[in-house]
């Protein structure tokens, strides 16, 4: 995959344009590689044709097609070429060990 490989639970983001204001909250925008509309809550002040960025987690990733699913307010499967790799993720660290030391 390009841009890095993704795995479960990594932060990715994706660069969407402001296609038009909704209603007083809301904002539709275009995803790259999504042919659809997609309506997000957005309550500031955004201009059409403006680039915006949606921030989610990666829930599904299907390396044989290229493809994944994140969670961008909704789940989207997206072409993982669109995404861009925010952060890893990094498993929680135990502050103390799950069992008792032998005595």
């Amino acid at each position: 995959m390009a841009k890095g490989s993704f795995n479960i639970g990594d932060e990715a983001a994706i660069t969407a344009t402001v296609r038009g204001r909704v209603t007083e909250d809301r904002v539709s925008v275009s995803r790259p590689s999504y042919g659809h509309p997609h309506s997000i809550v957005e309550t500031a002040t955004v201009a059409k044709g403006q680039p915006i960025e949606l921030v989610g987690d990666v829930t599904f990733v299907d390396a044989e097609a290229g493809k994944l699913t994140g969670n961008l307010g909704v789940p989207v499967t997206l072409n993982a070429d669109t995404l861009r790799l925010v952060m890893r993720y990094a498993p929680p660290k135990r502050k103390a060990p799950l069992v008792d030391k032998a005595t």
